[in-house]
């Protein structure tokens, strides 16, 4: 089995295009990179599914290894099902931000920000201790430490 290396080409394409239109700040370009990666994957289940055959219909004169395998058929056909249901959440979610504020960009959340910006360390939980407050001691009332007995 040979791969046709204009087919990869294509979909390395196609996903790094994708990939490029996913990370934008606009819905409808977030759209457009989801419908280039659903194109891109159903290509790239095409190459990888093996050589071209006849249907996958029994007939009990040829020779098994003539059919091609139907399962990458499969795995396409329900790529292109959730690609469209994708898109047409992300068509619903486009029209309403539209109709909302008259554009399509995803604004930065101020919650989010606050949140990044603010320091880790909380002076309640962080703090030193500043007595030992084991529950093993030894006869004396002294702490037991880790290796001692």
């Amino acid at each position: 089995m040979s791969v046709n290396i204009t087919f990869l080409v294509i979909t390395g394409v196609l996903l790094a295009a994708g990939f490029y239109l996913v990370l934008e700040r606009t819905l409808t370009r977030v759209l457009l990179g989801i419908m280039l990666l659903g194109n891109g994957v159903n290509l790239l289940i095409l190459t990888t599914g093996g050589r071209r055959g006849v249907a996958p219909l029994f007939d009990s004169n040829r020779d098994p290894n003539e059919y091609s395998d139907p399962l990458p058929q499969a795995l396409i056909l329900t790529a292109i099902v959730i690609t469209f249901a994708v898109t047409a959440f992300l068509l619903a979610m486009i029209y309403r931000s539209w109709a909302l504020t008259s554009a399509d960009i995803v604004a930065d959340d101020t919650e989010d920000i606050k949140v990044s910006q603010s320091t880790a360390y909380d002076e309640e939980e962080d703090s030193p201790v500043a007595e030992d407050t084991t529950e093993f001691v030894d006869e004396e009332g002294r702490p037991i430490r880790e290796g001692e007995e």
